[in-house]
């Protein structure tokens, strides 16, 4: 058993924006039959309570400010909503580093070229990086050939930033994506051609050879 007054009862927490904690004067309150009204704050929150609603401030730099008056629980429900749907639709560029050597082969460079053509349509930035050891540091410019290539083999997906720089036995250059808007055509609907009817300019085709015109027999009057 712990004594009495050790531990101090937790305050209740207020809620920021909501009912008694609104601190405008009055507010255009917003209520769920479509109705809109502006009265003082008190008035605002005994109505929103009449309801067994909660009165929330959702414009507080509106002049004046607006209050909508909802469950204070489904009001959350629906921020951590959109929170969720913003995070999933935000994009973090990543910079993604790929080694090479002076003396890369065809074949790696292949292999390292399609993992830097990935990341640049994934919308990151590639750090292309030429590593030298021992004497090889005696042959920066192949190094910097090499780095070229590969911003020549990229132009049409990735933008190089600046010239290949040498920092100690290192030679780099940062390649960015390239935004390009593709437009996407939309199909042309066919046209059907319309049958049209023979003008009166028009002359009928000529009977066929051979075939013969039948004659019109004319009804006879009745006696």
């Amino acid at each position: 058993m712990f004594p009495r007054g050790r531990f101090t009862p937790r305050r209740p927490r207020i809620r920021e924006n909501v009912n008694e904690a609104i601190r405008a004067k009055e507010v255009r309150a917003v209520f769920p039959d479509g109705t809109v009204e502006i009265m003082p704050t008190p008035a605002a929150i005994r109505k929103a309570q009449e309801m067994g609603l909660d009165l929330i401030l959702v414009s507080p730099t509106a002049e004046p400010p607006v209050a909508k008056a909802m469950d204070y629980g489904q009001w959350q429900y629906e921020q951590k909503k959109k929170q969720h749907e913003a995070k999933k639709k935000q994009h973090i560029i990543q910079v993604k580093e790929l080694k090479f050597r002076p003396n890369t082969d065809d074949h790696d460079y292949e292999f390292k070229k399609n993992h830097a053509i990935r990341f640049l349509k994934e919308g990151n930035r590639v750090k292309a990086v030429v590593q030298f050891r021992g004497r090889e540091i005696a042959h920066v410019d192949i190094g910097k050939k090499l780095l070229m290539r590969l911003v020549e083999d990229l132009a049409g997906i990735g933008q190089v930033e600046g010239q290949p720089r040498l920092e100690g036995r290192f030679a780099h250059v940062l390649i960015s994506p390239v935004k390009t808007a593709v437009k996407k055509e939309k199909p042309k609907p066919e046209r059907y051609a319309e049958a049209q009817s023979p003008g009166p300019d028009e002359a009928e085709p000529p009977a066929p050879a051979g075939s013969e015109t039948l004659p019109v027999a004319e009804e006879e009057p009745a006696q």
